[in-house]
């Protein structure tokens, strides 16, 4: 599923930024990331990491999880386990399910975080939707800007206003986390 999956975020990635009216270059330039990187994502010839993703679709102005809803194309309201889309980030092994149905109100993504592991996103990633992490068993870090989050099992974080973000996991276990995203309130 991973090779269909990387197949599909390719040709999501490719339509987006032709939607976009963006060449290779000018998405480039946004996102900070090289032209021949661009190249080898779209031609499905490199899996993207989650930080190369989150740049990208920053970039894009699309947050992680509509990518992945827009890979999906199908629209449904029931979400089983078997047919949840499921990435592994092959730098860092953060495992991303998209957990809701394509096209709902919000947009629920349960992660494991193996023990170290380190993933940042910039802050633009976070300014076109509202994010709460929920912690379903663990030790997460979570550094927000200058301000730094020691969360763990039960504990709920609202993010406030966008800035870079890094979530860590400096426990010897796997973390596993929510991310509910939601649409942005006018001002918020």
């Amino acid at each position: 599923m991973a090779d269909e999956l990387t197949d599909e975020l390719a040709a999501t990635l490719r339509e987006v930024r032709g939607e976009r009216g963006l060449t290779v270059n000018a998405l480039a330039e946004r996102s900070g990331v090289s032209r021949a990187m661009i190249a080898k994502i779209e031609r499905g010839e490199a899996q993207p990491t989650a930080a190369l993703l989150g740049r990208l679709v920053a970039a894009l102005g699309l947050t992680l999880s509509e990518l992945f809803a827009r890979t999906e194309k199908e629209s449904r309201r029931l979400a089983r386990r078997a047919d949840q889309p499921v990435w592994v980030d092959p730098e860092t092994g953060y495992r991303r399910r998209s957990v809701s149905p394509a096209g709902g109100p919000a947009q629920l993504v349960e992660v494991e975080l193996p023990p170290g592991a380190s993933v940042a996103y910039p802050a633009d990633s976070y300014a076109l939707a509202r994010h709460q992490i929920y912690v379903l068993g663990g030790r997460l870090r979570f550094r927000e800007g200058d301000v730094v989050h020691e969360l763990a099992t039960g504990d709920c974080l609202e993010l406030g206003a966008p800035a870079p973000g890094e979530y860590h996991n400096p426990g010897a276990e796997t973390c596993r986390y929510l991310v509910v995203l939601s649409a942005r309130r006018a001002g918020s």
